[in-house]
């Protein structure tokens, strides 16, 4: 009868192992998904994509490459906030939306910084309609991005690029769009 107790605990001692690991696993993931690439200012970032019609993960992957989720980010060429918006691009965004009665010092409002920054990816996506272009326009701008699509060199149809001539805003891209599927594998 001994024996057959000393058996019978081997698959619960399994068991807890088993049930230990996958503790230790999903509390990894859940401080991945919480710390590393969280969903801060989900409120928001799902209204206004829901409003002009942007995907959610890309937005959260533009905030988490353009300022780590730090609401008063200023970078060393003047954007600020969540999404990094430049001081020209708040004011010609605000002047294209009839709420638009902010100011740009209310661009380290989450809430500001997220509805003009999504605003202006749907602008962009209405203007070039494919995510890479998107994502080019928002880093180099969308004057840039128009001249490349009329540059033979960049762009055979004029409507995609196949090089992109600053290693910067490819970079950017890349990162984004890495960041991007992070967010829809972890959510």
């Amino acid at each position: 009868m001994v024996i057959s107790i000393r058996k019978a605990k081997r698959p619960i001692s399994f068991l807890l192992a088993a049930a230990m690991l996958f503790g230790c696993a999903y509390a990894g993931i859940m401080t991945l998904k919480t710390r590393v690439f969280p969903r801060t200012y989900a409120m928001y970032v799902e209204k206004y994509c829901k409003k002009y019609d942007i995907d959610v993960n890309l937005a959260y992957a533009v905030i988490h490459t353009e300022s780590g989720f730090d609401s008063e980010a200023v970078s060393p060429l003047g954007a600020c906030g969540l999404m990094q918006i430049m001081p020209e691009t708040f004011e010609w965004l605000r002047s294209k939306d009839r709420e638009g009665a902010d100011r740009y010092d209310d661009v380290f409002d989450p809430e500001t910084n997220i509805r003009y920054g999504v605003y202006f990816l749907s602008l962009i996506k209405q203007r070039f309609g494919n995510e890479r272009l998107m994502l080019a326009a928002y880093h180099a701008g969308m004057g840039r991005v128009s001249e490349w699509l009329s540059n033979v060199a960049l762009s055979s149809d004029g409507k995609s690029l196949h090089t992109i001539p600053f290693p910067d805003t490819e970079y950017y891209i890349k990162k984004v769009e890495r960041t991007k599927k992070i967010y829809e594998a972890l959510y």
